[in-house]
């Protein structure tokens, strides 16, 4: 049945890709869209994990640089991807796709404690499950939680969803001649100084031999395009 290159994903989201063409929070057609992608897989018997970040209401980082204590506004943004995982839950189960948020803060009214036996349980059993809560602790971002979450729960792959469809040698949204990269090391990304993810996150993937993919998750069907092993994005390798 399962004729897909991965087995079992970890989808990171970023908050803002949940904006749409808002200036902040929460596009409802976003939502449903990436339902849709997400159900193509899940239908092929892909395991699904999600990681969401929460810049689309709040970032610690810059509520810091504004005066506010760094703890509190990273707590903040915790709190707002566990608003988002509300939000994809709610999406993800109107599409038919048996969901469990898990938050690595203690919010249980709302979301399990994140168990990771439990999760992998969840994942076994067909269940999407969606990751609040960062990593639970102040000043790690939600890529280091996307890490962290993949090799705890022994993700064959990380599958970044951005607006850019791969690794650039310049940004291509300021640089016409901008080149993409179809594969790439972690120590040619390095070397360049190329922005993947942070560095506390592309340093945990590398030292866990954890491939990452950046795509783009706007376009339909691209989803499940990387997911079948297509050439979809750049791939960073060992």
């Amino acid at each position: 049945m399962n004729s897909m290159k991965y087995k079992r994903i970890l989808l990171k989201l970023s908050g803002e890709a949940l904006m749409g063409d808002r200036q902040y929070g929460i596009d409802p057609e976003r939502l449903s869209e990436y339902a849709a992608d997400i159900k193509a897989i899940t239908d092929k018997g892909v395991e699904v994990a999600i990681v969401i970040g929460g810049g689309n209401i709040f970032r610690g980082v810059a509520g810091a640089s504004e005066g506010m204590d760094r703890v509190q506004g990273d707590h903040m943004g915790m709190l707002a991807t566990v608003i988002n995982g509300l939000a994809l839950q709610s999406a993800l189960e109107n599409a038919g796709i048996p969901t469990r948020l898990q938050s690595a803060i203690k919010i249980n009214e709302v979301a399990e404690p994140f168990i990771r036996r439990r999760a992998m349980r969840h994942l076994e059993k067909g269940r999407v499950v969606i990751f609040g809560g960062g990593t639970g602790n102040p000043y790690f971002t939600t890529d280091s939680a996307a890490v962290l979450r993949a090799i705890e729960i022994e993700a064959d792959v990380i599958l970044k969803g951005t607006r850019v469809d791969g690794i650039y040698n310049a940004d291509p949204e300021k640089d016409a001649k901008a080149t993409k990269f179809n594969t790439i090391s972690f120590d040619d990304v390095l070397r360049k100084g190329l922005k993947v993810m942070d560095t506390t996150a592309f340093t945990l993937s590398q030292e866990n031999e954890l491939p990452i993919i950046v795509f783009d998750m706007n376009k339909k069907g691209n989803l499940l395009k990387v997911v079948s092993g297509e050439n979809i994005g750049t791939k960073v390798n060992i």
